[in-house]
C-alpha cells in the first residue's frame, strides 16, 4: 500500500501504513514506514490531513519534541504544517525515528504477562523518557501497548512522539495502565473489566495511585514513580538485595558485610538450638572444650573397628577432655611452658649466629675476590645448566586469558552482549565483542559512566600492558587492574588508558602484579543509529 496524499517533500516514500487511522478533534493522522531517500534510512512517516493552521498544535508540539534526546522515546527528525487551508490533498507531517522490535501487544498476546522484574524495567525506563518529555513542558500522549516496542538488549522505546493530544496527568494513568496490562495481560479500568490481582502489593499500590485523581493519594509526578519502580520490595528472608539509584554502589564491600552479619547470625542461632551458649572468656582460665553435643557426633565420624586396639577413641579423648580438672589461676607455669620460654631465645640466637657465619664466609669473601683483581673486572655470570631454574618470561609476551566477563555495576542487569564476550580474545581480530547501542550521547546516553570486560589470568602475573584492538576507533578505554569479579570498580586501579585508534598498544607505567585486568570503555562511538563501542581483541602482556 502506499500513499495518495500530496503535499509531501519528495525526500520521503511512504512504503506501507502501520497502523489505523486516528481520528482527532481536528483531522486524521495516518502513520506510514518510509525511506528516506537522502540518508538511506527508514522513518515513521505521519501524515495529518489537512494541514495549514489545522495542524499547527501538533507540530508545535512535535517540535518541542525534537529537542528531546532519550532512548525511551522516537526522536523527531522533521515536521512542517505543510499547505494551508483546507485544501484538498493538504498535509502537515512529523518524521519519527523508526524503532525496530516487538510491539508490547504482540508480546502479551503470544507470550503472555512480564515478570514482575521485566515489568519494573520495562515501565521505569518508558516513564524515565516521559518524565524528560515532561521537564521541559511537554504531554507525550499515546502511551498505548501498540506503540511501545521492546528493543533488542533489554531497551524500550516509544513509538508515533508526540500523540496529536495529551496531559500529564493522562502520561501518569497510562503508564499505570501500562503496568498492570504488563503485570496480568488484562486492564481492570476498560468497560466491562472485572477485578484483576495483582500479587505484589507495592505495585498493586502503584497503579491504584496512577489512577487516582485524589491530590493526597494520587502521584504528584512521572519521577515519582520512577523512584517508586526503581525500589524493589525487601526480602523477609535471607541477604536483603540492594536496590534503588545506588544498587551499583552497595554491591561489593557492603553486600558482603551484610552477608557475614547473616551468616554470623545463623550460627549464633543455630548454636542456641543446640544447647551452646556463647562463652565469655576469661583470662585467668582456659577456653572451654567442647561439650558432649559436639563430642558426640565427631566420636561417631570417627569411629574405629572394635577390634583395632591401637586406634584413638576420640570419644573417651573429649570425655576426658571434659573431666579433666582445669589449672587454678596463677599456677605455676608447666615444664612445656619453660621449655618454649627459655628454648625459644636461644634457637632464635643459633639461627642468628649461622647466618653471621653464612654472610661472612660466602658474600664478604666474594667482594673480597673482587676488589684484589688487578684488571678490575667483574666475574662473570655463566648461563644456567640444562635443569636449572626457567628463564623468566620475555617482556611483552602474551599472557593466556583463562576467562571473561562483562563488568556492568552499574547497570540495570539487563545482558550487554555477554555471549560476545569470548570473541575478544579469539585471536581473530574480525570478531569482537560490542557493547549495546546508545543514543542521546556517546556517555552511554547519560544512563551510567562506562561498561567493560574483566579479564581473568588464571593467577597473579606480572603485567607491562595491554593491547586492544577494535573497529571502531574514537572509543575511550581505562586499563584496571587488582579488585575481583564481584568487587566494584574503586577497587581495580587505572594502569593506563586513552583513545583507540584501531589497535594500540597500552603500556603500564610501572609493572604491575595482578591476576584480573579490567578494560573499562568510557566513551562511545556514533554509528547510523546511535553510539556503542566494541573490542576485537585484547592481549595482556607481561613486564618481563
Amino acid at each position: 500500500m502506499t500513499s495518495t496524499t500530496t503535499g509531501l517533500p519528495d525526500r520521503y516514500r511512504p512504503l506501507d501504513q502501520v497502523a489505523p487511522d486516528e481520528q482527532t478533534p481536528t483531522g486524521v493522522i495516518r502513520s506510514w514506514r518510509a525511506r528516506d531517500r537522502v540518508l538511506n534510512r527508514d522513518v515513521l512517516l505521519r501524515v495529518h490531513t489537512p494541514g495549514g493552521p489545522a495542524a499547527r498544535e501538533w507540530i508545535n508540539r512535535a517540535l518541542t519534541a525534537g529537542g528531546l534526546a532519550t532512548p525511551a522515546l522516537a526522536m523527531v527528525y522533521d515536521a512542517a504544517e505543510g499547505t494551508g487551508g483546507t485544501e484538498s490533498g493538504s498535509a502537515a507531517y512529523v518524521v519519527n525515528e523508526w524503532i525496530d522490535g516487538t510491539r508490547l501487544s504482540d508480546w502479551l498476546a503470544t507470550e503472555g504477562p512480564l515478570p514482575e522484574r521485566e515489568t519494573r524495567a520495562v515501565v521505569r525506563r518508558l516513564a524515565e523518557g516521559v518524565a524528560e518529555a515532561h521537564r521541559v513542558g511537554l504531554a507525550v500522549g499515546g502511551l498505548t501497548p501498540d506503540h511501545v516496542v521492546l528493543r533488542p538488549g533489554g531497551l524500550v522505546g516509544l513509538l508515533s512522539v508526540p500523540a496529536a493530544s495529551g496531559t500529564e496527568k493522562g502520561d501518569i494513568t497510562a503508564l499505570g495502565a501500562l503496568l498492570e496490562l504488563c503485570l496480568t495481560g488484562r486492564r481492570s479500568d476498560l468497560p466491562g473489566a472485572g477485578p484483576v490481582h495483582i500479587s505484589s502489593p507495592d505495585l498493586a499500590a502503584l497503579v491504584r495511585r496512577a489512577r487516582s485523581d485524589d491530590p493526597a493519594t494520587g502521584l504528584s509526578s512521572v519521577s515519582t514513580m520512577v523512584s517508586l519502580l526503581a525500589d524493589r520490595p525487601r526480602a523477609t528472608t535471607g541477604p536483603q538485595e540492594a536496590t534503588g539509584p545506588d544498587a551499583g554502589i552497595d554491591s561489593g564491600w557492603m553486600r558482603r558485610l551484610r552477608d557475614r552479619r547473616d551468616l554470623a547470625d545463623a550460627e549464633e542461632a543455630r548454636s542456641a538450638d543446640d544447647g551452646e551458649r556463647p562463652v565469655r572468656l576469661d583470662r585467668s582460665t582456659l577456653p572451654p572444650v567442647p561439650g558432649a553435643a559436639l563430642a558426640r557426633p565427631l566420636a561417631a565420624r570417627h569411629a574405629r573397628p572394635a577390634d583395632d586396639e591401637d586406634d584413638l577413641d576420640l570419644g573417651e579423648t573429649f570425655t576426658a577432655l571434659d573431666d579433666r580438672e582445669r589449672p587454678p589461676a596463677g599456677a605455676e607455669p608447666t615444664a612445656r611452658r619453660r621449655l618454649a620460654v627459655v628454648g625459644l631465645p636461644l634457637l632464635a640466637l643459633v639461627l642468628v649466629i649461622a647466618i653471621g657465619w653464612w654472610f661472612g664466609t660466602n658474600v664478604l669473601s666474594v667482594a673480597g675476590n673482587v676488589g684484589e683483581d688487578p684488571t678490575g673486572s667483574v666475574p662473570s655470570v655463566s648461563a644456567p645448566a640444562d635443569g636449572g631454574a626457567a628463564e623468566a618470561p620475555v617482556a611483552g609476551s602474551p599472557v593466556p586469558i583463562a576467562a571473561a566477563t562483562v563488568f556492568d555495576p552499574f547497570g540495570d542487569g539487563e545482558p550487554e552482549n555477554d555471549d560476545a564476550v569470548p570473541l575478544s580474545f579469539d585471536g581473530d581480530p574480525t570478531t569482537s565483542w560490542s557493547t549495546l547501542t546508545y543514543r542521546g550521547s556517546a556517555d552511554f546516553g547519560n544512563l551510567k559512566p562506562g561498561v567493560g570486560v574483566l579479564y581473568d589470568l588464571g593467577s597473579e602475573q606480572s603485567l607491562g600492558g595491554v593491547t586492544v584492538q577494535t573497529t571502531l576507533p574514537g572509543a575511550t578505554v581505562e586499563v584496571r587492574t587488582g579488585g575481583a569479579p564481584d568487587g566494584d570498580l574503586e577497587a581495580f586501579t587505572v594502569a593506563a588508558g586513552g583513545e583507540l585508534g584501531g589497535s594500540d598498544d597500552l603500556a603500564f607505567d610501572t609493572p604491575v602484579t595482578s591476576r584480573y585486568v579490567l578494560v573499562w570503555v568510557t566513551g562511545l562511538v556514533a554509528v547510523d543509529d546511535g553510539f556503542t563501542a566494541d573490542l576485537a581483541e585484547v592481549t595482556v602482556t607481561t613486564a618481563g
